[in-house]
């Protein structure tokens, strides 16, 4: 029997502890060193006036807060960074490592690779200067249609807390702060600076609270980022009863919350409820505005203290506050990790093998038996040009993209034939250009002197917040966009520009374009975030290099004081037929190959921050492909790229259906290392999918006179799927070998498995443990779903062997938020003093499962 490691679900380390954990509980710093950070607190708020104090709470712009050098204050500068490190500039000018999408991370079911991650990404902070993450994202997937689910972990609170603490404990013995988000109820997209989200109380506690609170005991978490939304009538960056009661008062916060970009409204209700850091800045509610609202008598000077002392606190933990130790000294950093092994390692790990099918009377479809096959055809748009990452603030900019079709082409043998066919276009824009384009973004001035000059990723321009060092929004007189593009291939090559304002575009000596391009529509943001788009053509020769310049003017919409914005692009498309022929073509290839890998995409036009989805379909004509292809090649194999759930109505037509979600820049390493067998898919589903969106549990996002109410209660993903039967359950997915549940012994507080790989070869299995009320429930026990997760250990063990993995069952497993007189209306926010978490009695089935849906042992317990 080999030695397991468990993961304790209370224990967000996942493996051996860090040097760092000698001078750190869960995050925060040894006693000593606390006892250091409040004395050296005290002394710098004693040295600042009013008007510093107050400003100190509102950022100076878009990602820092002030500098105080006469209590040796340095600026402290905040970056997002759920996937990766972007810093204060919005260009590819310092690259980013790209890791997978949190769903992939989540799909891993290991807190101690979240954790691995955190380490890298607080190495990439400190080497961009940032010591603050703006992450992690732990709302819950309530609806599939979210169109932010991909940066959020899973639909269930347990898993999205075990993960969401071994990530912040990563970055946080790294010496970098994170903000853990979106506090609370940010659950959809729609009207999300607005809508009033009407949670009852045992709800928002059992599930949508339950993340942070676990988050906040196990890993101590350095800041809270509150959203925009409302949570019961009070918007998030006012709400005493959740942040001050709860999250400080029952749960001990000591850290600095922070506003969503631009949610404060108002600055003595802001105050009053907790918000410590109005962002962006110059100007917010806080600055000038609170040291108005003091001297007028409508706030007292020891709230601000108060918000001061947090945010000085901060400083001290991240060695902002000079002459004060961080709270993670140099030596306990951890240092020389490879990021490209860590996106790789995690994008395979995270892969969910949906379905393995034998192909004929033959072995299953996967591995790919590289020695067996001759010619491979890859297809799909996305195989070529891989989305790696999801829309919005969650971008980076990696020095290198591996595509799965690269990817494969690299890991194969040379004598095995791989042709590529577009397929079907997913994109009804035209994607940025990359492919065989190098270009420089070039600052000028209206003389034409040249002010900054940055290298860029791709063809889009973007700037948030701040423009590069020698550019201020005076001295800009145009930006051009320049280089040389070398085709692949002969043809009508299709262009596309796109800004609010004036684009020249030239290739080849030639102007294409020189026209003033105007918004549509009257809101400024969406005019920024997504500009008209218009398109020409350009006859160009494989091989043969052409230089390319799109010159802009801005013309664009204001965003407000210090909020420089800057946003245009230049798209391209290969020659390619139309959709019937370009499907043919697939088909053909996939006919004449041993294998068909068809990779299937969501793009950025259905799948972002920002908006929520419509409805679970793949867009263009995607399914057709995968429905034609499978027809002409039995060995088809299909990569799902997205970052949450698509309906796959041809799933049973192909014998092996393989989800690598947004796989970060290794993904088609990752991709190869898993198809060809080097590595197993390691993943689990952390959310159920669907068969059809109507099948779901929820699927209202869409508020009604500016409200959304969560009707459903506690029954959100797997807890209420009652109807039908999902296509996959949540926690499945297979590897690449087999496991045989042995024994499973419990005591109310523990659960002991032991498993076997009866494989012949080595593999993982995610053990999961659901509790089920039974007949014999108290009497007075209140409607529960009909099991819920309670924990889970990751094992390993080669051929024959077994593992053993002991599992916690925590106290609150058994629990149940009793609501007390509460109703779930305006202001009540589950926090009356009758209110209380009740433990349930009876007995209990305490079932071992692959999934949900496939539970392989069960004994029961009594709980008294």
């Amino acid at each position: 029997m080999t030695d397991a490691q468990p993961h304790d679900p209370t224990d967000p380390t996942g493996g051996p502890t860090h040097p760092a954990d000698a001078d750190a509980d869960a995050g925060r710093p040894a006693r000593g060193r606390a006892q250091v950070h409040a004395a050296a607190v005290e002394r710098a708020l004693a040295a600042l006036d009013l008007d510093t104090k107050a400003g100190l709470l509102s950022g100076q712009d878009m990602w820092t807060l002030p500098a105080v050098p006469a209590i040796g204050l340095r600026s402290l500068v905040m970056s997002d960074g759920p996937v990766g490190v972007r810093g204060q500039e919005w260009n590819a000018e310092d690259p980013s490592v790209a890791l997978p999408s949190p769903t992939a991370l989540a799909a891993t079911w290991d807190p101690g690779l979240a954790r691995r991650a955190g380490h890298l990404l607080a190495q990439e902070a400190r080497r961009k200067g940032v010591h603050v993450l703006l992450a992690p994202t732990v709302n819950l997937h309530r609806s599939p249609l979210g169109g932010r689910h991909f940066e959020c972990y899973a639909e269930d609170p347990l898993l999205t807390g075990v993960i969401g603490a071994g990530y912040v404990r990563g970055v946080q013995e790294g010496g970098v702060g994170t903000t853990v988000k979106h506090f609370v109820g940010n659950d959809a997209e729609t009207d999300r600076f607005t809508v009033d989200n009407r949670i009852a109380p045992r709800p928002l506690r059992e599930l949508y609270l339950a993340p942070f609170e676990h988050i906040v005991e196990h890993a101590r978490p350095w800041g809270v980022m509150t959203a925009y939304n409302q949570v019961n009538g009070a918007t998030m960056t006012e709400h005493r009863g959740l942040v001050q009661d709860v999250l400080r008062g029952e749960w001990g916060f000591d850290g600095v919350n922070v506003s969503d970009w631009t949610a404060a409204r108002d600055t003595v209700r802001a105050l009053r409820g907790g918000l410590d850091v109005a962002m962006p800045g110059p100007r917010t509610v806080y600055g000038a505005p609170l040291a108005e609202a003091v001297r007028a008598g409508e706030v007292a000077e020891s709230e601000v203290d108060d918000a001061v002392r947090r945010v000085l606190l901060l400083a001290a933990r991240t060695g902002c506050l000079e002459g004060v130790p961080a709270a993670v000294g140099p030596d306990g950093v951890p240092q020389g990790i490879d990021g490209r092994a860590v996106a790789r390692e995690i994008a395979r790990r995270g892969c969910v093998l949906l379905r393995n099918e034998p192909v004929g009377a033959a072995r299953r479809a996967l591995p790919v038996d590289a020695s067996a096959v001759r010619r491979v055809a890859v297809i799909g748009a996305a195989a070529r040009d891989a989305r790696v990452l999801g829309g919005g603030s969650a971008t980076v900019f990696p020095d290198a993209v591996v595509s799965p079709l690269e990817g494969l082409r690299a890991a194969l043998p040379d004598d095995v034939e791989v042709t590529f066919a577009l397929g079907a276009e997913p994109r009804t824009r035209v994607p940025y250009a990359r492919e065989g384009f190098t270009l420089r973004a070039r600052y000028l001035a209206a003389d034409g002197q040249l002010l900054a000059e940055i290298p860029q990723f791709d063809g889009q321009v973007r700037v948030m917040g701040r423009l590069p060092a020698g550019v201020t929004r005076q001295n800009l007189g145009a930006v051009e966009l320049t280089g040389g593009f070398t085709p692949r291939s002969t043809g009508r090559h299709t262009l596309a520009v796109s800004g609010t304002g004036a684009l020249r575009l030239t290739v080849g000596g030639a102007v294409l374009f020189d026209d003033r391009c105007a918004p549509d529509g009257n809101d400024p943001f969406e005019a920024f975030m997504h500009p008209v788009e218009r398109r020409l053509t350009a006859e160009l020769t494989a091989g043969e290099s052409v230089g390319v310049t799109l010159r802009f003017v801005p013309g664009g919409p204001d965003l407000g004081e210090g909020l420089d914005g800057l946003n245009f692009a230049l798209g391209h498309s290969a020659p390619q037929l139309d959709d019937d022929a370009e499907i043919a073509e697939a088909v053909r290839a996939a006919a004449a190959a041993d294998v068909a890998v068809v990779v299937i995409a969501t793009t950025d036009e259905v799948e972002s921050e920002g908006f929520d989805r419509r409805d679970l379909r793949l867009p263009g004509r995607q399914d057709e492909l995968v429905t034609r292809v499978a027809a002409a090649n039995p060995h088809t194999v299909v990569v799902v790229n997205s970052g949450s759930p698509v309906e796959l109505p041809w799933r049973e037509q192909v014998p092996a259906v393989l989800l690598s979600w947004f796989p970060g820049q290794e993904a088609g390493a990752a991709l190869a290392d898993v198809l060809l067998g080097a590595h197993e898919p390691g993943g689990r589903l952390p959310t159920t999918w669907p068969a059809r969106l109507g099948d779901a549990p929820v699927t209202a996002v869409t508020p009604a006179d500016g409200q959304l109410t969560y009707s459903e209660g506690v029954h959100i993903g797997y807890r209420g799927w009652q109807r039908s039967a999902p296509a996959y359950p949540f926690g499945h997915g297979l590897g690449y070998t087999d496991w045989e549940y042995e024994s499973l012994d419990t005591t109310p507080d523990s659960v002991r498995v032991r498993v076997r790989n009866t494989g012949d070869r080595t593999g993982r299995e995610v053990v999961q443990i659901y509790l089920a009320p039974t007949a014999d429930a108290a009497p007075d026990a209140p409607e529960r779903p009909a099991r819920w997760l309670a924990g889970f250990a990751v094992v390993e063990a080669g051929p024959g062997e077994s593992a053993e993995a002991e599992i916690p069952l925590p106290d609150r497993a058994f629990a149940v938020w009793d609501e007390g007189d509460g109703d779930g209306g305006a202001g009540d926010v589950g926090v009356a003093e009758e209110g209380g978490w009740r433990r349930v009695k009876g007995v209990y089935l305490v079932e071992a499962a692959h999934s949900v849906d496939d539970r392989r042992l069960t004994a029961e317990v009594t709980v008294g």
